[in-house]
């Protein structure tokens, strides 16, 4: 079994979360006709939204740590560690964690520990 498979079925149950609160901002945005409704709609669907972020967030950072493959590792770490918009944990993910999700790419043999 993969190390981090229970971290990405709570990253996909997270997504589907994330894509109902996304719906919700969407929703409680269009609710002009009652504003504090539909404020608290936009409310309920930022704070859906957020755990998906924060997860995202600490699992590049994970997986950075444990199963990157690759030969620029230290430089993947200071900018994961040091950037402070996200973008390039944003890119980390794209880049590793979802090809590790799908076990494409360089991580297609993956060994098990």
């Amino acid at each position: 079994m993969h190390p981090f498979a229970s971290k990405f079925v709570l990253l996909r149950r997270l997504a589907r979360l994330g894509a109902v609160g996304a719906i919700l901002v969407l929703i409680g945005a269009a609710c002009r006709f009652v504003p504090t409704i539909g404020n608290a709609v936009v409310v309920v669907g930022c704070v859906a939204i957020l755990p998906l972020f924060v997860f995202a967030y600490v699992l590049t950072i994970l997986h950075w740590k444990a199963r990157y493959r690759g030969s620029h590792s230290d430089l993947w770490g200071v900018v994961l560690l040091l950037e402070a918009s996200g973008w390039s944990k944003v890119l980390y993910l794209f880049r590793h964690v979802l090809p590790d999700m799908r076990r494409r790419g360089r991580y297609t043999q993956s060994p098990e520990a």
